[in-house]
């Protein structure tokens, strides 16, 4: 009679990454799908769309998906469409990861909490416990252990790639059993030419920080593979023409900059050389027009 453990049936799900703008969605995201498919910058409402990144393993596939923080400010239609799509990532999932920073806790968090329904399970992802210290940390996760709402509470530091493996344990179990929707290797859903989108628009955060006005959208005009280059034409656009100075700066150079680590990023990440054209355009009004926001790629 043999002794082996039965074989653990495939399990396969969604998983909304939720949480205040800042505290490591994207981060985590893409530490935990091993590739960069989430943009990352220190500026609020960096993640605007919904992105799923994918993690096959032997026994789960796992379909994260990061959500736009949630918008309590800047009352216009770009927020209120991420929120839209926010409480939309919620309601098609079978779990939800709500991220927390360590030791910080507020009534943002309980109302996204709310979003999900009853029968959703939520779990409490502590992100970042490698800048507190366990004197802070422990109590706090002993707060959060006493809320009901919670289904599992697990400490990470996305960053440091720290309980990840904890996470993707505690995950596993509230997956459903059913095949895989995607092809083990693939990492996204989203396409090379959003992909590149993406990564402009981060440098273009990365690079100008407080300079850089809220209304920054990025589109990408003309998208051309061959075998050996990718041709992409890119716009930045902006509201005010005194953005688009900011964006471009002095005989250039910031723009330049800019378009030159979005390049190098992009090559990194298709594998291949990248040819990149960028320019800048003015559209005022286009964060409170909706059907600007549809023709900029905005759901």
């Amino acid at each position: 009679m043999s002794g082996a453990r039965p074989q653990e049936p495939f399990r396969c799900g969604a998983a909304a990454v939720i949480g205040r703008p800042n505290v490591g969605k994207s981060t985590l995201i893409n530490a935990l799908v091993g590739a960069k498919i989430s943009i990352t910058s220190r500026k609020p409402q960096t993640t605007r769309h919904r992105i799923r990144g994918v993690l096959t393993t032997d026994d789960a596939q796992y379909v994260f998906v990061d959500t736009p923080g949630f918008q309590t400010e800047h009352r216009n239609a770009l927020n209120r469409m991420m929120n839209r799509g926010l409480a939309q990532a919620i309601a098609e999932v079978d779990c939800v990861l709500l991220v927390l920073e360590a030791g910080h806790s507020d009534e943002a968090d309980a109302r996204l909490v709310k979003l999900a329904g009853e029968g959703t399970p939520v779990l409490a992802v502590v992100n970042k416990i490698d800048r507190i210290g366990r004197a802070e940390l422990l109590p706090f996760l002993e707060r959060l252990g006493r809320e009901p709402r919670f289904a599992e509470i697990v400490p990470v530091s996305a960053e440091r790639r720290r309980g990840l493996a904890e996470l993707l344990r505690a995950l596993r179990k509230y997956l459903p059993e059913r095949e895989a929707l995607f092809p083990e290797d693939e990492l996204t859903d989203r396409s090379e030419r959003f992909l590149a989108a993406e990564l402009l628009r981060e440098k273009l955060f990365r690079l100008l920080g407080d300079e850089l006005p809220y209304a920054a959208s990025v589109v990408i005009d003309k998208y051309e593979e061959g075998p050996k280059l990718r041709r992409i034409c890119a716009s930045i656009v902006v509201e005010k023409d005194g953005h688009k100075a900011i964006v471009i700066g002095s005989g250039g150079e910031k723009l330049k900059r800019i378009a030159t680590e979005a390049r190098l990023e992009m090559e990194k990440l298709f594998g291949g050389k990248v040819h990149l054209q960028v320019w800048v355009k003015a559209r005022r009004g286009w964060t409170d027009d909706e059907r600007a926001l549809k023709r900029l790629g905005y759901e």
